[in-house]
């Protein structure tokens, strides 16, 4: 492997990690940012353009009052200006129930075709395999204990800490 092929492997990784981030965080434009403009994108229900699929996402993920998309093993295939890679993903998701939050954790894969545009390595096509999930009633605790002393959370949009943090540097 050269050093050519090593930093677009870290490229595209950097590309997946921002979009899970993008997805995390409810933030559309950091989301759009990961895929090219015609980009296309199939859950499994067909594909369809970017640009559509984002609303609903911001809709549907913004009902909940949280995810976190933890993304690994990702083997990546490169030929020149274009790439494909299969990442793992395991996605927790916090969502109201009629009697209490529910937690739906969710494991697939995304298998995405990337291309490089304007210098950076995107999303141009990504289709998401769902491996397995588990739904039950939400545990997280809050307070008590260890997590008294834990106060800074995780929040949708700029009211997540990291954005400040962010912003600092």
């Amino acid at each position: 492997m050269d050093i050519t092929e090593l930093a677009d492997r870290l490229a595209i990784a950097e590309t997946l990690a921002l979009y899970c981030r993008g997805i995390d965080r409810c933030d559309p434009d950091q989301l759009a940012a990961a895929f090219t403009p015609d980009a296309r994108i199939d859950y499994g229900d067909g594909a369809r353009p970017i640009a559509e699929v984002i609303p609903g996402l911001m809709a549907g993920l913004g009902s909940m009052r949280l995810t976190q998309h933890n993304i690994s093993n990702t083997v990546m295939r490169i030929a020149g200006d274009t790439a494909r890679a299969e990442t793992n993903c395991v996605a927790l998701h916090i969502l109201p129930g009629p009697e209490g939050e529910i937690e739906l954790v969710v494991g697939g894969r995304y298998l995405d075709t990337l291309e490089q545009h304007e210098g950076r390595w995107l999303i141009a096509e990504r289709l998401y395999v769902m491996d397995w999930n588990r739904t039950q009633p939400a545990t997280m605790a809050l307070e008590g204990g260890l997590f008294d002393g834990l106060q800074r959370r995780g929040a949708r949009g700029s009211d997540d800490p990291s954005n400040a943090w962010w912003a600092e540097g």
